[in-house]
């Protein structure tokens, strides 16, 4: 595991994933028997390293990367790093012999990310890249909307997506300063384009083109040490993506609005027979037989409440974290060829349209996405 001091790789994939299936005792096979396993950190401080692993009860951690990919007790090698140093270290793993679970982007471009693809496919390793946003319990509640049939055809999905990330000179910024550092590998798009790119192609289809308009509204901000420094990356995306179904999806992403939602994100789907309002856990449907009847006029004052229209879907089951079934389903591709579509040549497709995005912006026109194939 590379980059578990980070805020994702520790949070997310050792403490609520790898350690959490750990103390379940393994992951769970189809024949009912379990496999434990078993985490060697690695990252750039060995004294944090160290520190991590007595915390957690972990036995092996270095700082050569080298040296744990010759480790043969190691068959899977998973990269938490920033994006500018995935691509050379996803590459060593590979021709290691390694199994390949990583963050995305996969890469700064999309021939690189498609060369990693194109790598593990002829290295014969089994490859995965993280999906969380599926399992979020609103999306799943989504998901079982669409295969019931309620939206019939779907027509339209509006997102909006974001929160106030403070400059850093009153108040502390939320996130770290190079995430507004083109050089550094920061930007909305390049950060959120490649989660949009999984969660529209499996709930909705694939995506035909798109049209966006990235831009810096906060220009200056100041960082950890309190210096101020240029935004060079976009801190905002506004952006419409064609499916080949014929659905519109329009998405705004954003660190410069102030959230006046219920959730951080949220979704408007709406289809001939009902439409959806989904967040990061709820779910809110409108079918159309109890759909309301508006009449437009701007000489009256509106009484009508039509947040009361909208139907609260309950939950149904118990939603576990994102991370922790994704690395199970993961570990059971590797240890039983179990089914996993989420793959490297899928991160390519995500890096591909943060790429062509910000060339659609660059450009201000409509790009067209033909398929990806290796």
């Amino acid at each position: 595991m590379n980059g578990v001091s980070g805020r994702m790789g520790y949070r997310q994939h050792l403490l609520r994933s790898i350690l959490a299936i750990r103390e379940q005792g393994g992951v769970l096979l189809s024949d009912g028997t379990r496999v434990q396993v078993e985490p060697m950190l690695v990252g750039r401080s060995k004294e944090k390293l160290a520190e991590l692993a007595a915390k957690h009860g972990i036995e092996h951690y270095t700082d050569s990367l080298d040296e744990a990919l010759a480790n043969p007790d190691f068959p899977i090698y998973a990269d938490f790093l920033v994006t500018t140093k995935r691509v050379e270290a996803i590459k060593k793993a590979i021709a290691a012999g390694k199994h390949i679970y990583t963050e995305k982007p996969t890469a700064e471009s999309f021939d690189d990310a498609l060369e990693l693809a194109r790598l593990a496919t002829a290295a014969g390793v089994k490859n995965g890249v993280v999906h969380d946003k599926l399992y979020l319990p609103g999306f799943q509640k989504l998901r079982r909307l669409i295969e019931s049939g309620f939206f019939g055809r779907i027509l339209s999905v509006r997102g909006e997506f974001g929160y106030w990330v403070f400059e850093g000179d009153w108040q502390p910024a939320q996130r770290p300063s190079w995430n507004y550092r083109a050089e550094d590998g920061g930007g909305i798009v390049s950060d959120m384009f490649a989660h949009w790119n999984y969660v529209i192609e499996n709930l909705f289809g694939r995506i035909d083109s798109v049209y966006a308009r990235a831009v810096t509204h906060i220009p200056t901000r100041v960082d950890e040490a309190g210096a101020s420094y240029a935004a060079t990356a976009d801190d905002a995306a506004y952006a419409i993506f064609e499916l080949d179904g014929g659905a519109i999806v329009q998405l705004n992403s954003s660190w410069a609005v102030r959230v006046n939602r219920k959730e951080l994100v949220e979704f408007q789907v709406d289809g001939t027979l009902g439409s959806a309002v989904v967040g990061l856990f709820g779910c809110r449907i409108q079918p159309r037989n109890a759909t309301p009847k508006p009449v437009w006029n701007p000489d009256l004052p509106e009484t009508h409440d039509y947040f009361q229209d909208w139907i609260e879907v309950p939950d149904n089951d118990v939603f576990e974290n994102g991370f922790k079934v994704q690395w199970e389903q993961f570990l059971r591709h590797v240890l039983e060829d179990a089914p996993y579509e989420f793959d490297l040549l899928a991160g390519a497709r995500g890096v591909r349209l943060s790429e062509e995005g910000l060339r659609s912006s660059a450009e201000g026109r409509r790009i067209q996405l033909p398929a990806v194939s290796l």
